[in-house]
């Protein structure tokens, strides 16, 4: 069983950034590929960013990256949007076993002024 523990969500002005953190359970980096994606009200979840694939709409703003030794996948987010308040997600996704997948509990992130 993995487990996925997202931190690092808040209340942010537009323009602002925060740093998601998303810390795994076990050294499973290697045989899962990481991902972060997000679910506004309303709205359906959808793909953020892998380490081969952005959004459209967070290109040039989001960057995601890892720390194999803390086996934590972090998304740096920056010149924040109130488009971007959503719940975001840390998901892991088995690169060998199609459909074995994992989510974590989610991390708001709200832009507002």
């Amino acid at each position: 069983q993995v487990q996925l523990v997202e931190s690092g969500g808040g209340l942010v002005q537009p323009g602002g950034s925060l740093r998601l953190s998303c810390a795994a359970s076990g050294s499973i980096l290697n045989v899962y590929t990481m991902g972060w994606y997000r679910q506004a009200p309303g709205k359906q979840r959808e793909l953020v960013a892998t380490f081969t694939n952005y959004a459209d709409s967070v290109k040039g703003r989001f960057t995601i990256s890892r720390d194999n030794a803390k086996n934590t996948v972090y998304l740096q987010m920056n010149s924040l949007k109130f488009e971007d308040t959503a719940v975001y997600y840390c998901n892991a996704r088995n690169k060998y076993v199609v459909g074995a997948q994992y989510w974590g509990q989610g991390t708001q992130v709200t832009v507002s002024s």
